[in-house]
């Protein structure tokens, strides 16, 4: 229950209808109770057990409300003797069929009620999760597997939506059908309910040692789930290089162990749960089996219960065993729920390392220079960038190179702070970037990666991430600018076209083309370029090149390049190794050093 307790500030938009649910559930279990004790009068009338009564009965308090009821009854029936015992019959049958009505419609009324409240709640943790992961920093989901985070929003969300709803079955509805039956069997027969007590505390204790293990059950199984998604997802993601290198026995054979695994801690935490339905009914007809040879005893051999009132007493032991069954279920529903709702709260209550200090300031323009001070960097143990130091003065262009590994992308990754650094500062205009609002900074660059990222829309849906508000004209001048607009508008659809998943429909160099028009729309002042080129057909690149000039001009320029051809006409060049500036200048001076900058261009006999 400690982890639902947290899920509750979800129910509060809904708690008009939680109230509502709870009022329905109070009048079903009340005329649950009713609807039991209205067949008493019936059989009153079939057996011809009621005594002539001409005064009308006076109340003489709880003690004697079963004796006011019996008379009272039997003072009804001998008012309507004149109309013969069938019509009589006929009154008690509607009774019965009125009562049951309108449990009945109150069952229906509460469970109205519930929907919209869990269906909101669900909905509610759903889009809180998804909040959550765009904000939390990218250094949490590098360390999780992308599988799991859809599990947990996803088949964990529905666990909980299970599980709430038990939670309000048990909080409500059976505990109050239980209690005023109960409180039915008392006016019955104290002593026979108080034997019936003597078999309820063994029967939950039973129940109780069922279900200690759900928990860790469910969550193996869980977590299991988690996994074979991630296997399903990277497979997608990678199908072409698994065929290429007819990898698909070794995936098939990763998969089927995960599942088998899943099917292993499945069979095991069901066939826990199926228990729960059986053994309650067995435990509960023992009981009544029990009440029968006892209460028959009282009617037959001490004679001092009435045949009808027990005939009733056993009708209303036989309705605790539906919400006794239910509260079970739903008890093991909530263990099995524990492990869904810390799950999800593992991601709700993740603390954000990375996000605005309370008095950051806004920054709508970039002024002067960025600049990186004596800046530190290490993602785990090892440091990827030691004492590094650079400054880009507005307009002016500054490429990093190096072999792979050497920080050279990581620099990027902390100007637009998706990581923080653990040493020294980062300065826009002065200002440091942990002084600065997140939207602000980002607002100020315009970033083009090397893997070309798109989403499974329409290419106008893909630009409009960087101006939602961009009229056509916009977005055709942007696609004109990156070089894009010539094959485009070849298209039957122009840029209604969907680009498919990832833009699988479209080649590399077009991807690449689409993603530039995108930072042109954006038109921030900064531009960051992250091998942009590197992974295109020569024709490719050199229409890519082209559309970079263009919007590099009155820009200030992040330019990371493997292919040198790129940088040439750099402000300056930073030629970075493993996390270290190994020399710096322009082109010509670096070429004139002989050193690792010329090693470079020389394997890619450029000159």
């Amino acid at each position: 229950m400690k982890y639902f307790k947290k899920f509750f500030r979800f129910a509060k938009p809904y708690q008009t209808y939680a109230l509502l649910n709870i009022i329905s559930n109070i009048l079903y279990a009340i005329f649950s109770t009713l609807a039991m004790i209205s067949l008493f009068p019936m059989l009153k009338v079939l057996f011809k057990n009621t005594d002539p009564v001409e005064e009308e009965p006076v109340w003489q308090g709880i003690t004697k409300a079963q004796d006011y009821a019996e008379n009272y009854l039997n003072y009804y029936v001998t008012q309507q003797v004149d109309e013969g015992p069938q019509t009589v019959l006929l009154y008690m049958v509607f009774l019965v069929i009125l009562m049951f009505l309108i449990k009945n419609l109150f069952n229906y009324l509460a469970m109205f009620f519930i929907t919209f409240l869990r269906n909101g709640i669900i909905r509610d943790i759903r889009d809180a999760l998804y909040k959550k992961c765009l904000e939390l920093p990218i250094a949490y989901f590098s360390e999780k597997r992308k599988g799991d985070t859809i599990s947990r929003i996803t088949t964990d969300v529905t666990e909980i939506q299970v599980s709430f709803l038990s939670i309000l079955v048990i909080l409500v509805r059976d505990p109050l059908t239980i209690l005023f039956t109960i409180g039915a069997m008392f006016l019955i027969s104290w002593e026979l309910t108080i034997f019936v007590f003597v078999f309820i505390p063994v029967t939950g204790f039973i129940i109780s040692l069922v279900g200690k293990s759900l928990k860790r059950k469910s969550n193996r199984v869980q977590k299991e789930q988690g996994y074979f998604l991630s296997i399903l997802e990277e497979t997608l993601t990678g199908l072409k290089i698994i065929k290429s290198f007819n990898a698909n026995k070794q995936f098939d054979d990763r998969f089927k162990e995960s599942t088998t695994r899943y099917y292993d801690f499945s069979n095991k935490l069901i066939n826990r749960q199926n228990l729960a339905s059986p053994l309650s009914e067995f435990l509960g007809i023992t009981a009544i089996g029990v009440l029968l040879w006892y209460g028959g005893k009282m009617v037959l051999v001490d004679e001092t219960l009435n045949a009808g009132f027990f005939i009733t007493y056993m009708a209303l032991s036989y309705q605790i065993l539906t919400p006794a069954k239910t509260i079970s279920k739903a008890s093991y529903k909530i263990k099995k729920g524990n492990a869904a709702a810390a799950r999800i709260l593992e991601i709700l209550e993740k603390e954000n390392s990375i996000q605005d200090k309370p008095d950051s300031q806004v920054k709508e323009s970039f002024d002067k220079s960025l600049s990186l001070e004596n800046v530190w960097f290490k993602y785990d143990d090892e440091w990827v960038l030691e004492n590094f130091s650079a400054e880009i003065k507005k307009g002016k262009t500054i490429a990093l190179v190096g072999p792979s590994g050497s920080g050279k992308s990581t620099i990027t990754n902390l100007i637009t702070r998706f990581y923080d650094i653990q040493e020294g500062d980062i300065k826009i205009d002065g200002h440091s970037i942990k002084d600065i609002q997140l939207a602000s900074i980002r607002n100020l660059i315009a970033l083009v990666t090397q893997d070309s990222i798109l989403f499974n829309d329409t290419i106008r849906e893909n630009l409009r991430v960087a101006k939602q508000d961009a009229t056509d004209e916009e977005l055709i001048e942007a696609l004109k600018v990156a070089n894009a607009y010539r094959f485009v508008k070849t298209f039957p659809n122009g840029i209604e076209t969907n680009v498919g998943d990832g833009g699988n429909k479209l080649s590399g160099g077009q991807k690449q083309r689409i993603s530039i028009a995108r930072a042109v729309l954006k038109n921030a002042p900064i531009l960051v370029l992250d091998e942009a080129t590197s992974s295109l057909d020569t024709e490719s690149e050199r229409l890519v090149q082209e559309a970079l000039q263009r919007i590099m001009e009155n820009k200030t320029s992040l330019v990371i390049a493997h292919r040198l051809s790129t940088i040439k006409n750099a402000d300056e060049i930073i030629v970075l190794d493993q996390g270290n500036i190994r020399e710096r200048g322009d082109h010509q001076d670096l070429i004139q050093k002989n050193q690792l900058y010329k090693k470079l261009v020389e394997m890619q006999s450029f000159e």
